[in-house]
């Protein structure tokens, strides 16, 4: 395999594009608009600059793995002579599914169809297809050029060959893939949402602060980083995206997300990604400050 096409130049597609032509693969790195592809690149160039900083990469590693890299706006186009398509477009289920109808007419019959997808069923997404054995999972975690584990999840009709390949795929690319099965959330998710969202419970029933529970979560269960964080860090709207989906495929109260979330992302408070959240972010500080609303 030599030919990737990633699709979504966004946090995921652009950390997905980096990895891949970092460890020498073609790769076409698609979107709708060339603005966004454009700042994707300058992205990709600014991490590896890290990169280089740390010592995990040189000046001729970038060069070269920028070489690989090639930006289309033409859906088209970017998927001509793809032996992988990797989704990693919006988490909204309407927009991937009607992507990958479009995928399975453009695409050879033995391309694999992988979509980052944190939630949304690779069974669904793969009834719309014309070769749904061929359509998996393949969750990558943010940073993706950092980050090890690789969520693979087979739908019910994905076939062992093409498990076999991304797994093995995977682990060429340094990562550690592991195999799960098609149900709302998977494993990570499953696990993480309820978390993050009884973190926000808890603070909106008044038990604790932002600070407060973060600190209990770090200094007393040796997480890297508090729930109410990684949560912007994340993207509330994502988080509250996923608990929808556990919500309704499960049908269990347990995951209806809390009122706050659901306050916080319609009035457009959505972490990092907005410059306010739980916490405040202001450019070029590393300085976590909690937002105005809950200091």
């Amino acid at each position: 395999m030599e030919n990737i096409t990633v699709i979504g130049s966004g946090t995921m597609g652009n950390g997905i594009a980096h990895l891949f032509a970092q460890y020498g693969y073609q790769v076409a790195l698609a979107d709708i608009n060339q603005q966004a592809l454009d700042k994707a690149i300058q992205t990709i160039t600014a991490n590896f600059d890290r990169q280089i900083k740390k010592g995990t990469a040189d000046e001729t590693t970038k060069q070269k793995a920028l070489g690989n890299i090639t930006t289309f706006t033409d859906l088209q186009q970017a998927v001509k002579g793809a032996q992988l398509v990797i989704e990693a477009a919006t988490e909204n289920s309407e927009i991937k599914l009607d992507l990958f109808k479009q995928l399975s007419e453009l695409c050879a019959d033995d391309t694999i169809l992988a979509s980052n997808t944190s939630s949304i069923s690779i069974t669904k997404i793969a009834s719309v297809t014309k070769n749904p054995g061929n359509v998996i999972g393949m969750h990558f975690m943010n940073p993706v050029p950092v980050m090890k584990l690789v969520e693979v999840i087979r739908g019910y009709t994905t076939t062992d060959a093409v498990t076999a390949t991304i797994m093995q795929l995977a682990e060429k690319l340094d990562k550690v893939p592991v195999e799960v099965n098609d149900y709302p959330g998977f494993v990570a998710n499953r696990i993480l949402m309820p978390m993050i969202n009884e973190a926000i419970y808890t603070l909106y029933e008044g038990v604790a602060g932002v600070y407060e529970i973060d600190t209990v979560m770090k200094l007393g269960m040796a997480h890297p980083m508090g729930p109410l964080q990684l949560a912007d860090f994340i993207g509330l709207d994502v988080c509250l995206a996923i608990l929808n989906v556990l919500h309704a495929g499960f049908g269990n109260p347990k995951y209806a997300p809390c009122p706050l979330l659901v306050n916080m992302v319609t009035a457009g408070h959505k972490g990092i990604k907005t410059g306010e959240g739980f916490y405040k972010y202001t450019a070029g500080s590393k300085e976590l400050i909690v937002a105005p609303k809950f200091a």
